[in-house]
């Protein structure tokens, strides 16, 4: 939930105005709007790429998943690695819009720990595939881009840990 719901929502709670810290969040939350835009905007117009280089990655340092009995050792498999990958990053990009994890926990971490178990998928292999997917993508932003969207990366990270 974005910090401006939030801020309302407790407010309406307590039955009163939001007051001079929360306005202060508010506007501070605003003055990043253009680089959360930028941010959102970069990683959209690069998924497959971001994706296509994530994946790659993952399979030199796991080559055991695409090995015959690997998790992602057929086409079909593999197939759905990389669309869960980019489901993933599609998460990211909700939770720098919203400035807010709840989004990515709401959206995507709530049962996928149960999932990936159900169907045997290793949640390590998971985890290792989400810092290659933090890798390749935070590569094509600025440093204060990178910064800003990391730690919603992270936050997924220690989510499927």
């Amino acid at each position: 939930m974005s910090v401006v719901t939030q801020i309302i929502l407790n407010a309406d709670e307590q039955l009163r105005y939001p007051s001079a810290g929360e306005l202060q969040n508010v506007q501070a939350f605003l003055k990043t709007g253009e680089q959360r835009t930028r941010i959102v905007s970069t990683l959209t117009e690069n998924e497959k790429k971001i994706v296509d280089k994530a994946t790659q990655e993952l399979w030199r340092r796991r080559p055991d998943f695409i090995a015959p009995g690997g998790n992602a050792s057929g086409q079909r498999e593999r197939r759905q690695c990389i669309r869960d990958y980019g489901w993933y990053l599609r998460l990211v990009t909700y939770g720098v819009i919203d400035g807010s994890t709840e989004t990515i926990d709401q959206i995507g971490v709530l049962g996928a720990r149960e999932m990936y178990g159900s169907l045997g998928v290793p949640l390590a292999g998971m985890v290792e595939a989400m810092r290659c997917l933090k890798e390749a993508s935070l590569a094509l932003l600025s440093l204060d881009d990178a910064d800003e969207t990391a730690p919603y990366f992270d936050y997924l990270i220690q989510s499927l840990s």
